[in-house]
C-alpha cells in the first residue's frame, strides 16, 4: 500500500479508502450482507487500507452497524475513522450532540478521527453557520470526541471557496471528483485551492457511481489500444492519484474482487507516476465521455425516497445506458419492468428532488421527457 500526506494534520493514510456507501447487500439497500462487508473492509486493513468513511444515513443507518463490528478485534486502532453529521436531521445544537452520540454507540468506539458536515450545499451552510455550528464541534473536540473536523460538499466553486476560507480549523473536505468532473462543483480549482490551504482532500465518486468501471464499447477500446494495460476502474483511480492535491480516494466497493482489484492498484500508485501519453489518453476519453452521456446521474439516490413513488435514479440509469451503449429498445423493455407507481408518469413536478440533488439535474424536466422516450410502445 502507498500512503500520502493528509494535509496540515500530519497523518500519513492509505491511497485507497473504503467507502461504505455501497457495501453488499441482500436485496435491498437497507440490508448489508454483513458477513461480507465486514470479510471485505477487514481485507482492505490487513492490506494496508487505514481510512475508513462512512456516514449515519448510508445503507439505511446499518452502514455504521456494519463498520462498528467490523472494528472489533483491534482493527479500530489501526484506521482513521469518517463519519457525518447529517444537517438535515438537525435543528439545533443539542440534535449535533443526539447524533453524534448514536453515531459513537453504532460504531462502537469513544471517538472518531474525522468529523464531516455533511453534504454541504450554499443553504445547509448558512443554516449550520448560523447555528454556529464550530463553537459546538471546538466543544465536541475539546471533549475528544473527534480530532479533526471537515466537510463534504455538493455545489459550486463559489460556494466551496466561501465554506474553505470561513473557517481557519478546517481540516479536510471531501468533494466529488473524477476524470468527467474537472469542472463540476468544486472541480479542479476547489481541488487546488483547498490543498493550497493546507486542508487534506478526500475524493469520493472517483468512478462516478461505477460508471466510469464500465464504460461504453468505444471507450473501452480507446482503452484497450493504449500501450499500457489497465482496467477502466484502475485508469480512472490512476488519473487520481496521479495528482499531488488529492489525500485519499475513496472507493464504495461491493464485491471481495473490487476490493482486491483496488488494493492492487493503490499499490502502483503515487504523484506524477502517469506519462504525458497517458494523461492524453484520459483527455481523448473525457472529451469522448462528454459526447455520450445525456443525464449526470451518479446513483447517489439523495434525491429519494419521491414522494409520490418515482424511482428516479432507476429511470435515470436505464436511460443513460440505452443512449451510451445504443440498446434503447433494451431500455424501454427495462422500464417496462419498473411498477407503474415508479415510473416517470408519476412525476407531478413537485420538484422536491431537484432541492437534494448534488448534480443539480433537472428532475422534473427530465421526468416528462422520460415518460414519453421509454415508453414501451414508443
Amino acid at each position: 500500500m502507498q500512503y500520502r500526506p493528509f494535509g496540515r494534520v500530519g497523518w500519513q493514510v492509505s491511497a485507497l479508502g473504503f467507502g461504505c456507501m455501497r457495501l453488499p447487500t441482500k436485496g435491498t439497500y437497507e440490508v448489508i450482507d454483513e458477513e461480507l462487508a465486514i470479510a471485505m473492509l477487514r481485507y482492505a486493513m490487513d492490506n494496508g487500507v487505514n481510512y475508513i468513511d462512512t456516514a449515519y444515513g448510508y445503507h439505511g443507518g446499518n452502514s455504521e452497524k456494519v463498520v462498528g463490528r467490523a472494528l472489533e478485534g483491534g482493527y479500530r486502532e489501526k484506521v482513521y475513522l469518517a463519519t457525518k453529521l447529517p444537517h438535515w436531521h438537525v435543528q439545533n445544537l443539542d440534535d449535533c450532540t443526539r447524533i453524534l452520540n448514536e453515531q459513537l454507540e453504532r460504531l462502537r468506539t469513544d471517538h472518531l478521527d474525522v468529523y464531516l458536515l455533511h453534504s454541504l450545499s450554499k443553504g445547509a451552510w448558512e443554516k449550520l453557520r448560523e447555528m454556529n455550528i464550530f463553537r459546538w464541534a471546538e466543544g465536541a473536540m475539546a471533549k475528544g470526541l473527534f480530532q479533526v473536523l471537515g466537510f463534504s460538499f455538493h455545489d459550486t466553486y463559489e460556494v466551496f471557496r466561501e465554506i474553505v476560507d470561513a473557517y481557519d480549523n478546517w481540516g479536510v473536505c471531501q468533494i466529488q471528483y473524477n476524470i468527467l468532473n474537472e469542472n463540476v462543483q468544486a472541480g479542479t480549482k476547489g481541488l487546488q485551492y483547498a490543498a493550497s490551504k493546507g486542508l487534506a482532500v478526500v475524493i469520493m465518486e472517483p468512478l462516478l457511481g461505477g460508471r466510469l468501471a464500465n464504460p461504453p464499447r468505444a471507450i473501452r477500446q480507446l482503452l484497450e489500444a493504449a500501450p499500457v494495460k489497465r482496467s477502466p476502474a484502475e485508469w480512472a483511480l490512476q488519473w487520481l492519484w496521479n495528482k499531488p492535491e488529492v489525500s485519499v480516494v475513496l472507493s464504495g466497493m461491493s464485491t471481495m474482487e473490487q476490493v482486491q482489484e483496488n488494493v492492487r492498484s493503490a499499490s502502483r500508485s503515487g504523484v506524477g507516476t502517469m506519462s504525458q501519453e497517458e494523461l492524453e489518453l484520459i483527455s481523448k476519453v473525457q472529451r469522448l465521455y462528454e459526447q455520450l452521456h445525456p443525464i449526470p446521474c451518479t446513483g447517489c439516490e439523495y434525491c429519494m425516497p419521491c414522494p409520490n413513488g418515482v424511482n428516479i435514479p432507476q429511470i435515470f440509469a436505464i436511460y443513460n445506458e440505452g443512449v451510451v451503449y445504443e440498446e434503447m429498445d433494451r431500455a424501454r423493455e427495462r422500464y417496462s419492468r419498473l411498477p407503474e407507481g415508479e415510473r416517470a408518469s408519476e412525476c407531478i413536478a413537485c420538484r422536491i428532488c431537484e432541492t437534494k440533488c448534488p448534480q443539480h439535474i433537472e428532475i422534473s424536466e427530465w421526468m416528462a421527457r422520460l415518460a414519453e422516450e421509454l415508453a414501451p410502445s414508443r
